[in-house]
């Protein structure tokens, strides 16, 4: 991963302030994608990620495993704005077949879990050997939903994060960093 320097993102993005830098970041997800190597020794697992905000995560975790994998991808709308709907809608679905695969679901963050609890219910429809969570961030003060998380990378407060693929309005997904902003002042 490539490291900036934090504060020249300052003149140009309003977040009120970064809750984990990037070298944190980049430590704890090393650390997953060494345990995901080790619990998958021999297997070949499919990761995961719901676009957009997972693929930045998606990206630094596949290259810090050190065993075959695959990846695929799978666009959803649950969010208007800064609002859940509610409901969850598949833009664009899996291109490859998950029966009889270990699949690592590999979300950004996991908040209300009525997204995450969809998307689990659906790919358990396809019968895969196993289905297991890898998530960055666990807001659980958020939760509506009890959805199991079997690998978390950082529990946070219920605050709007955005960075490290995290969006506000399609903006500073490119943060480095993840940061806490107040999107009435965003």
């Amino acid at each position: 991963m490539i490291m900036a320097d934090e504060t020249a993102y300052q003149e140009q993005f309003r977040y009120t302030r970064i809750l984990l830098r990037q070298e944190r970041i980049q430590t704890r997800v090393r650390e997953m994608g060494a345990e995901l190597s080790r619990r998958f020794r021999g297997e070949k697992p499919l990761l995961i990620t719901l676009l957009k905000g997972g693929f930045i995560f998606l990206a630094d975790l596949c290259r810090a495993m050190t065993i075959p994998h695959e990846l695929d991808f799978m666009l959803v709308r649950s969010y208007e704005g800064t609002t859940t709907t509610g409901t969850v809608q598949i833009i664009m679905d899996l291109k490859t077949n998950i029966e009889g695969r270990h699949v690592v679901l590999v979300e950004d963050i996991v908040d209300t879990g009525l997204t995450l609890e969809y998307i689990r219910d659906h790919l358990a429809l396809r019968k895969p050997a196993s289905l297991m969570v890898c998530c960055l961030l666990d807001k659980k003060e958020a939760r509506e939903v009890d959805v199991p998380l079997e690998m978390v990378g950082f529990t946070v407060e219920n605050e709007y994060l955005v960075g490290y693929g995290l969006d506000y309005n399609q903006l500073y997904r490119n943060l480095p960093f993840v940061a806490a902003i107040d999107p009435d002042q965003a």
